[in-house]
């Protein structure tokens, strides 16, 4: 199988360092965290049984700027997967020009088996212990497991430690709690954004299937905007399986369903799949939005997609890569795809430090016109450089970095 998501981190670091002509000395420096924090948590369940929560959070540079985003409560956290996904973060931020380095963290735990007070308790917790915090060092963000709901408490928590209301010091807060408009739709709708314009960049035809893998948050907000844009969703997977039929879903019905039912699963006029076979279905776009290293050397042949939009982060193997590139397949990299929350992180952080908050169109047109900037340079650096995609968004994120590591006096 595959390698751990942070050792494919690393290869793609040596890869684009080398093709772009990175200081050794930045790569060095980027090939491990600035600082890793690993902790546990202590906690009375409501049946009186004390357990103990694993809990991990990395700063992985901030030479760029302060440290944030996501956090991730799931049962199968580790510390190699957090390692990855605060690097990620950290390029995400230099290619879409957040002046932010990568933050990443979380708990290992199973949310759907917590009471509402156990879990707001564990969420509580994790902000008071996290040894470093606040907006100008670390600002965490949801990810999976996480909510609008969860960083209220978060910056609830963290303002009563601190004595002063602060809400730039947490991200993806709800707009009661001075949040910015458009979070939690950011990924998915950024990644529309960039699926239009490769769409036209590529001639890829209106009449064009897709299937998407996860159908939270990121991919039923992408689904639903392909879907009002007129492209046929042959096929829909969440954490419970997936859905098929070759007419293509109503999405609307879709999310009817979601909100009565909590998945995909069901859904009347549909095949029942598997996400592994989801992946594998005849389609011109696959847009993997749930988890990590889904596609790998052993099913890298059977992908029939001609274009793979990477919405959730390090869906494909460094092997797989290598596989899909002899296909023919175009790859957009999750760091540039997947960047929209990134992007209205920053901007959230921005309205919060200066109490102005801005409308939902003008949120939306700043997003817009960031990550497809972000595109067109990666594109003239594909073209420049005679590399991928991936590899493009890696150098202008690594030049950027390099830039402020050589004027901080580390290189």
């Amino acid at each position: 199988m595959s390698k751990n998501p942070f050792q494919t981190a690393l290869d793609t670091l040596e890869f684009a360092g080398e093709i772009g002509q990175i200081n050794p000395d930045v790569i060095k420096i980027l090939s491990q965290p600035k600082r890793i924090f690993q902790f546990t948590i202590p906690m009375k369940m409501d049946s009186g049984e004390l357990q103990i929560f694993q809990a991990f959070r990395v700063h992985y540079n901030d030479a760029l700027g302060q440290v944030k985003d996501g956090t991730r409560f799931v049962p199968d956290l580790d510390l190699d997967t957090v390692k990855a996904l605060g690097f990620w973060m950290t390029i995400k931020h230099a290619i879409a020009g957040v002046p932010a380095g990568g933050g990443k963290g979380g708990v290992r735990v199973d949310p759907g088996q917590l009471s509402d007070r156990e879990y707001e308790t564990l969420v509580r917790s994790f902000i008071r212990k996290l040894p470093m915090k606040g907006a100008w060092v670390d600002v965490p963000g949801a990810d999976i497991g996480t909510s609008g709901r969860t960083q209220a408490w978060m910056l609830d928590e963290y303002e009563e430690i601190a004595g002063f209301h602060s809400p730039a010091a947490i991200n993806d807060k709800p707009v009661a709690v001075n949040g910015s408009l458009g979070s939690r739709e950011a990924t998915g709708t950024g990644a529309f954004f960039v699926t239009m314009e490769v769409i036209k960049s590529y001639n890829i035809s209106p009449r064009a299937r897709i299937a998407v893998q996860g159908f939270g948050d990121v991919g039923s907000t992408i689904t639903e905007l392909l879907y009002r844009e007129g492209y046929k969703i042959v096929a829909v997977g969440d954490i419970k399986g997936g859905i098929y039929s070759e007419g293509g879903l109503n999405i609307e019905d879709l999310l009817q369903h979601v909100r009565e039912t909590g998945f995909v699963v069901g859904f009347p006029g549909t095949t029942p799949i598997t996400n592994e076979d989801l992946l594998e279905v005849d389609c011109e776009i696959l847009v993997p939005a749930a988890v990590q290293s889904v596609i790998h050397e052993e099913n890298a042949n059977r992908m029939r997609a001609k274009l793979i939009m990477e919405c959730a982060n390090g869906p494909i193997t460094t092997e797989a890569e290598k596989i899909l590139e002899k296909k023919g397949v175009t790859m957009i990299p999750d760091v540039l795809t997947n960047s929209g929350s990134a992007i209205v992180c920053g901007f959230e952080r921005t309205q919060g430090l200066t109490d102005t908050y801005w409308d939902l169109e003008t949120v939306n047109n700043k997003l817009k016109e960031r990550i497809l900037k972000a595109y067109q340079e990666t594109i003239k650096t594909a073209e420049e450089k005679k590399t991928s995609l991936r590899n493009a968004a890696w150098i202008n994120a690594l030049k950027k970095i390099e830039k402020a590591m050589q004027a901080r006096g580390w290189i």
